[in-house]
């Protein structure tokens, strides 16, 4: 996101007519209607005040109770599910490059999802393996509180690499009552009272034909939150003083640099931010990997982060889910996008070693100390002082030596959890409300354990 106080993606989509859905059509043709039992797990059971529910897909049972064509559950240390013997062959041309190919799928489809908490949002991501020549569509089909339905939603077509096709999100997706917005599924009109009852999820897995390689999708999963209208939220009490020892980048320093990824500096927060994390995880890049990148540029790898980050139609590196699935992408960790509830939650994440990416909007007086505006920016929470003050590593800083920053609670908590805002002109403007991404290994320790859990995620 820009640290400009300019127009956000989502306020500027929020404004502009919406097309059929036609554009977001997937390249493979349309197939039967499975009809599945309703899936009864409820992670957020435990949890009724919250406003955001997570379902992950994650065990061998879980990914054995879905419809298969041409795709097969495995089991092992991360349980997932592969192209089996393929459905069927399609083409598709990517419109980024104008290139068609044909490509072998297999689809699996979850079974309904009833929300604990019906949505007026809904956010997928997943975590997943494509060796070269092969790639992944995700989608999400809803049912309304009326009883209608959604069509199938693209809400993403990923690669780890990008030389088979070009990650994408797809635009024009919109049914009247609700529009994916880049990788946010949003009801048009909350105001009615229109909801998310429930989904189903579905990945189209590719590869080339003959091939014997797979994508192997080890985790996928949706988040459906109902945060409801607000200029500030309550304050909470501090009540830890603790801070990680997070690798610090400034996004700054890369001003310029690869304008095919949308010419680095501003624009890189998020990527910067999703390194600095990876690398606290122990994750590292080869000098292989690295040396496509000038090697006169430092920090080579954020520029990677950003290449393999980068959505071609949303045209930069903001796009959410891809974030998390480029964090899965180093071994044995995992990534998540979320909501978040109070700083109490990440006080909680913390404690227990993890570290977050929080999202927020704000008027440069509206955050002491960090010294510009922005209609979006991503940063790294990395502890709290002991008068429960937030200490962020903030990439929009002039280096690296000065991306650790300490920002006042009380203001740090609202710019982040608030929906509405006033921005610079005067005008009401939409904020985040607490979205985060949470990057953890694939075997968390058991404090780990609970402080996702008592976070509304599953591992």
């Amino acid at each position: 996101m820009s640290r400009a106080e300019q127009p956000s993606r989502r306020s500027v989509l929020a404004a502009a007519v919406v097309a059929a859905v036609t554009a977001g059509a997937s390249p493979v043709a349309a197939e039967p209607e499975a009809t599945m039992p309703t899936d009864t797990a409820d992670p957020a059971r435990s949890l009724p005040a919250r406003t955001v529910h997570n379902r992950a897909w994650i065990s061998f049972a879980d990914w054995s109770g879905g419809a298969v064509r041409g795709t097969r559950a495995v089991a092992g240390a991360r349980p997932g599910v592969v192209i089996a013997t393929p459905a069927g062959t399609t083409d598709y041309t990517d419109p980024h490059t104008g290139t068609t190919a044909f490509w072998e799928y297999g689809t699996w489809t979850s079974r309904a999802h009833r929300l604990a908490v019906p949505a007026t949002e809904a956010i997928v991501s997943w975590n997943a393996h494509t060796p070269a020549g092969t790639w992944l569509q995700a989608e999400l089909k809803g049912t309304y509180t009326d009883g209608t339905s959604t069509p199938w939603y693209v809400m993403g077509r990923w690669a780890a690499g990008d030389q088979d096709i070009r990650r994408t999100s797809v635009d024009d997706q919109s049914d009247g009552k609700s529009t994916v917005w880049t990788d946010t599924l949003a009801i048009d009109d909350p105001a009615t009272g229109l909801r998310l009852a429930s989904y189903r999820l579905r990945l189209t897995l590719y590869r080339r034909p003959g091939a014997k390689v797979t994508p192997t999708v080890w985790r996928l999963g949706a988040m459906g939150s109902d945060v409801p209208d607000r200029f500030t939220v309550p304050a909470s009490e501090p009540r830890l003083a603790k801070e990680l020892a997070v690798p610090r980048y400034s996004q700054e320093i890369h001003k310029g640099r690869y304008p095919e990824y949308d010419n680095g500096g501003e624009a890189w927060c998020s990527p910067t931010s999703s390194q600095m994390i990876i690398e606290y995880w122990g994750g590292r890049l080869t000098p292989e990997q690295l040396a496509w990148v000038d090697p006169a540029y430092s920090d080579p790898q954020v520029c990677h982060a950003a290449r393999f980050t980068y959505d071609y139609q949303y045209a930069g590196c903001g796009n959410w889910p891809f974030n998390a699935a480029y964090a899965a992408t180093f071994k044995d960790l995992q990534g998540v996008v979320t909501r978040l509830g109070s700083l109490a939650d990440l006080e909680r994440l913390i404690a227990a070693g993890i570290p977050a990416i929080t999202s927020q909007s704000f008027l440069k007086e509206e955050l002491t100390g960090a010294g510009y505006g922005t209609a979006g920016h991503l940063m790294t929470v990395v502890g709290f002082t002991a008068g429960g003050d937030v200490i962020a590593n903030d990439p929009a800083s002039e280096s690296n030596e000065a991306v650790r920053r300490v920002y006042r609670r009380r203001e740090f908590e609202n710019i982040w959890l608030r929906t509405k805002r006033y921005n610079s002109s005067g005008k009401v403007v939409s904020g985040t409300g607490g979205v985060c991404y949470l990057y953890f290994p694939a075997r968390p320790t058991a404090a780990q354990r609970m402080a996702l859990a008592a976070v509304g995620v599953r591992v």
